[in-house]
């Protein structure tokens, strides 16, 4: 199975959710997405997932660092995705932007670390 994020990046600034489940997880920051359904490519289940998580049609750009093994079955993809839309957290504890100087101090779920350095290149590129 595969389980994508999204990392959207406005105005050299980077949108993050804090889960709100499951509790091991509860409060951590993370990249929004979730699972692709049997069916669909990773940037369809990508766009459908931060539609219900964030209420945004985005465009799935370029994949964003490497993959990330959660399980044997199971595996975390990452990509950037751009929005004209105003997020708002349905799925999440909160949203909110965060800089590159941020990232390091956040409290993430474990799997999204994988990908600080690549997080920290792409804010750096959009500025």
């Amino acid at each position: 199975m595969i389980v994508v994020a999204g990392a959207l990046i406005a105005d050299a600034r980077l949108l993050v959710a804090q889960r709100n489940r499951p509790p091991e997880l509860a409060g951590l920051w993370e990249l929004p997405g979730g699972k692709v359904a049997q069916g669909e490519t990773d940037a369809q289940g990508l766009a459908r997932e931060l539609h219900e998580e964030l209420g945004v049609a985005v465009t799935v750009g370029k994949r964003l660092g490497e993959d990330v093994p959660l399980s044997d079955t199971v595996t975390l993809r990452a990509y950037r995705v751009s929005t004209d839309d105003a997020p708002h957290a349905h799925d999440h504890h909160a949203v909110r932007w965060v800089s590159a100087a941020e990232l390091d101090d956040l409290p993430w779920v474990p799997a999204d670390r994988a990908w600080l350095a690549e997080l920290k290149a792409a804010l750096a590129q959009s500025r």
